[in-house]
């Protein structure tokens, strides 16, 4: 399970940083943004705290990358005590994702975020594919949780 939950961190990783080199270039040329439809558009959102940018700062860089590489640890080692597929998906997403917003902030100093949805009822904070990757990944672990529970209540009946 180790290896498979890994793979999908690399891949989550590469994934993340390719669309980031692709989009930092493309959003240089369309610094307004560009509108792709109505409720989604393609920005371009330096995040220099967490999510919805709190605790942002230049003093606070370096305590993020500590905090998010303290947590990827945790999760690795999770990781290699995971027993079935989902959960090894699951926190395989997580650590992509944590890895890939660890990059940003070595190489930028923020984090870059791209993706803006601006629905009825809301407009969401950007966000990139790792921030996309950890929200999956945890609900994935979250549904793992929940379906485990039950299969081990029923052997236990």
């Amino acid at each position: 399970m180790l290896r498979l939950g890994l793979i999908v961190a690399a891949v989550i990783i590469a994934v993340d940083q390719i669309s980031k080199i692709y989009l930092i270039d493309v959003m240089a040329r369309y610094p307004t943004g560009i509108e792709v439809t109505s409720f989604f558009n393609l920005v371009m959102v330096w995040n220099r705290g967490v999510s919805f940018g709190m605790f942002a700062g230049d003093n606070v860089r370096w305590i993020l990358v500590a905090v998010a590489a303290v947590i990827s640890v945790v999760v690795f080692f999770w990781l290699r005590k995971a027993t079935n597929r989902m959960l090894s998906v699951g926190l395989g997403l997580v650590l992509g994702g944590a890895i890939g917003n660890i990059i940003d902030r070595v190489r930028f100093g923020a984090v870059a975020d791209f993706f803006d949805f601006d629905l009825i009822f809301m407009r969401w904070p950007a966000f990139n594919v790792a921030d996309m990757a950890i929200v999956v990944g945890v609900i994935v672990i979250l549904l793992e949780n929940l379906f485990q529970g039950r299969n081990s209540d029923k052997l236990s009946a």
